[in-house]
């Protein structure tokens, strides 16, 4: 029954931010016009300047006027409602892919429930009364209520529920795997747990804040794209309001209908109705990635890094030493040596032990006894030597001098060749082990932190994209080069110390350039609180998830890559739909202008390239190419624009041709198409 509730949450959860735009479109449409409220609106100052002109035209309608007919005034009115309510139905979609997620989150924790430790003994209390420092009892099967550390106890996690992850997690007080996550699942054993959130600040209520676009803070850049936006609309509204003036100095009258749709078209509204939506989209694809991004301003850092640190255990390699090759001694043949090496590993637990057995297997199948009739032989730290008795015969694996002294072996009169073996799998950086059988040396084991497939190849696009990667490693610096070598990051850090990283952020930082970092223990603290990008793995120490800026619920290190790409996106997208905005002005000149001042001066109309039918129906269709082009663009506001491995300079010449030309272009093929379809409908 346990494991059953565990799964229900955990295929919410992942279902969550799949959901299809299908089933959010009528919520999202009726957000749109709860959205027409002002007091909502002040956050996106272009779009309440529109509405303010949608109620000015409205009025507009019930005033006679001799040049602009009602059914064409009230067209124009209509769309420019529509631009609001477009550009209000983009926001709300990309909200309610967030929303989906955050609703499933808070029916988990609805009436949960806790043991909070007293003098006395325990007593049931909500969860939501649960405050920093007090100690609470879990048992199997029960959600543990709130962030804390395991004091007390050990225990299987299921993380599901956060994560989306099913298979549990040992979580046991001390250590770097004492962090727990409030409603996650026992489901074994039992832990004391010292919460350590106040309510409202917990891992689970930063994810639902996070997903929850009314409460997105907004980031530097957007409030700076906002103030260019706000310039822009000022400076075309003082544009528009001499326009009056100027034309009664010709001798000459402007519909009032026709200026505010010129000022509608001359401000940037295509991305002023977008922004939101698309740093929505953005803090909503980090949250499906399953990271926790305690600022927006750690997301747009992310997409501007210049340099990435990773820690190389875990991260850049396995972790596990693995069996990477196997060297006989003269004489002995590779079946002789696959043998022994097999059963001197049958009985190893260890990640290292299988990694051999799982080698030889596939090197050279051969029939295996069961472990249950072998007499086991454990590592020890004196002997250093691991194996198996079966059938009279001593099956050994070892260090290479213990072994040596195991079979009575001086270290000189090694075989030589296999000696230049020995010292080769050093000097790269690997563990070189030894293999006897009754005290018969029969050759040499690889053992090699490996590096993860793919890894040099996402480096390799992390340094067309100007990120220089460094390796954050423990190791002496022949180890590190040789890993470093074999992976191709850029630079390495070896024997780092908590000194070390921190020096290093710093010297990179003081040097113009941002850097971003994982870390999951106590000493990556100091370094995470000063990278500008700090990601702190989810079953780390609480020092290291408090000093850094993002958490990843998944624990996954090479994730900081996806990060990096989802903040480059994010900056990209916004760019990208920035340069379309004002690049398909142009064409709305050459519709509006033309038709503004058709009667004053009638030389303009040359400028009528799209030859549109009237001025009327140049007005109309600019307006609803104004209003249509931002529903065109929200799935590419919600999806973001793909970042290619390529330099910035290259990027800025894709986009602008793309974007850029693109945005010249389409307009005029575009209000044309509009034109015609008026016309021929009589609607103008």
């Amino acid at each position: 029954m346990t494991m059953s509730a565990t799964e229900t949450v955990a295929t919410k959860a992942a279902q969550s931010p799949k959901t299809s735009i299908s089933t959010l479109w009528r919520p999202a449409l009726k957000q749109a016009f709860v959205k027409l409220d002002p007091r909502q609106l002040y956050r996106a100052p272009v779009m309440l300047v529109v509405e303010l002109t949608a109620i000015f035209t409205t009025v507009l309608c019930f005033i006679p006027d001799s040049v602009v007919p009602v059914f064409v005034a009230a067209q124009i009115a209509l769309w420019l409602w529509f631009t609001v309510l477009f550009a209000n139905f983009a926001e709300a979609l990309a909200e309610g892919r967030g929303k989906a997620r955050a609703d499933s989150l808070k029916a988990g924790s609805d009436g949960l429930t806790a043991r909070r430790r007293t003098a006395t003994g325990f007593e049931s209390v909500p969860a939501s009364a649960l405050s920093k420092g007090d100690v609470v009892r879990v048992e199997a099967g029960e959600m543990i209520p709130g962030d804390g550390e395991v004091i007390e106890g050990i225990a299987a996690v299921n993380e599901a529920a956060i994560t989306g992850e099913s298979a549990p997690v040992i979580r046991e007080s001390g250590g770097d795997r004492s962090a727990v996550t409030g409603n996650t699942r026992l489901v074994s054993d039992w832990l004391l747990v010292r919460i350590t959130s106040n309510p409202g600040e917990s891992t689970l209520d930063r994810m639902i804040a996070l997903v929850e676009g009314a409460k997105r803070q907004k980031t530097p850049n957007e409030v700076a794209l906002d103030i260019l936006l706000i310039g822009l609309t000022l400076i075309f509204l003082l544009v528009v309001v001499t326009l009056q003036p100027f034309a009664h100095f010709a001798n000459g009258s402007l519909p009032l209908v026709f200026l505010v749709a010129l000022l509608v078209t001359l401000i940037p509204t295509t991305i002023g109705g977008l922004l939101s939506a698309i740093g929505i989209a953005g803090m909503d694809r980090l949250v499906r990635l399953n990271v926790i991004a305690k600022s927006g301003r750690a997301v747009e850092a992310a997409g501007d890094v210049h340099v990435l640190m990773l820690d190389k255990t875990g991260t850049i390699t396995f972790g596990n030493r693995r069996c990477a090759a196997v060297y006989a001694a003269p004489g002995v043949s590779a079946r002789e040596l696959a043998e022994g090496a097999l059963f001197a590993s049958l009985a190893d637990e260890t990640a290292e032990g299988k990694s051999i057995v799982e080698y030889l297997r596939g090197l050279h199948p051969q029939p295996e006894p069961a472990v249950d009739l072998l007499t086991v032989v454990p590592f020890s730290a004196e002997t250093r030597l691991s194996g198996v008795d079966y059938q009279g015969r001593k099956y050994r694996k070892g260090a290479v001098d213990s072994l040596l002294a195991f079979v009575g072996l001086p270290r000189d009169e090694l075989p030589p060749v296999l000696a230049r073996e020995v010292d080769r799998i050093a000097q790269s950086g690997g563990t070189p082990l030894l293999v006897c059988v009754d005290g018969k040396l029969l050759g040499a084991i690889h053992l090699k932190d490996v590096v993860k497939p793919g890894i040099r190849e996402r480096f390799a696009e992390l340094r067309k994209l100007g990120i220089r990667t460094v390796m954050v490693t423990g190791d002496n610096p022949l180890t590190a080069a040789a890993i470093a070598a074999e992976a191709g990051v850029d630079d390495v850090l070896a024997e780092a110390t908590p000194e070390k990283k921190l020096a290093r952020i710093r010297h990179e930082q003081n040097d113009g350039r941002l850097v971003a970092m994982c870390g999951d223990g106590a000493n990556d603290a100091p370094a995470l609180a000063q990278a500008d990008v700090g990601m702190a793995m989810n079953d780390g120490t609480q020092a290291a998830r408090e000093a850094a800026n993002m958490v990843d619920l998944d624990s996954d290190p090479t994730k900081l890559l996806d990060v990096v790409q989802i903040g480059k996106e994010l900056l990209v997208t916004r760019g990208a739909l920035t340069t379309f905005s004002v690049a398909n002005d142009v064409a709305k000149y050459f519709a509006i202008l033309p038709a503004l001042f058709a009667s004053i001066y009638p030389q303009l109309g040359v400028l009528n390239v799209m030859h549109l039918n009237s001025p009327q129906s140049a007005i109309v269709s600019a307006i609803v190419f104004n209003a249509l082009i931002i529903v065109v663009l929200i799935p590419l506001a919600l999806r973001g624009v793909r970042v290619q491995a390529a330099s910035a300079a290259a990027l800025l010449r894709r986009n602008l041709l793309i974007y850029g030309l693109g945005g010249i272009v389409v307009p005029f093929a575009g209000i044309k198409a509009i034109d015609m379809l008026l016309t021929a409908l009589n609607l103008v």
